[in-house]
């Protein structure tokens, strides 16, 4: 598994997960799970800009 800190802190802000076969962004009770295919799908429309 792989952390990510979306914040400079690394403490206050939620973080993206990266297991084998899922990816989990968020904190606490707060966290969307995507499945490795969705996730790439999201990074593509990221790097897109659609969005």
């Amino acid at each position: 598994m792989k952390i990510v800190k979306l914040c400079r802190e690394g403490t206050c802000c939620p973080a993206v997960k990266v297991y084998e076969n899922r990816v989990e962004i968020g904190e606490d009770e707060n966290t969307c799970v995507l499945s490795t295919d969705e996730f790439e799908i999201l990074k593509e429309k990221i790097l897109a800009k659609e969005i």
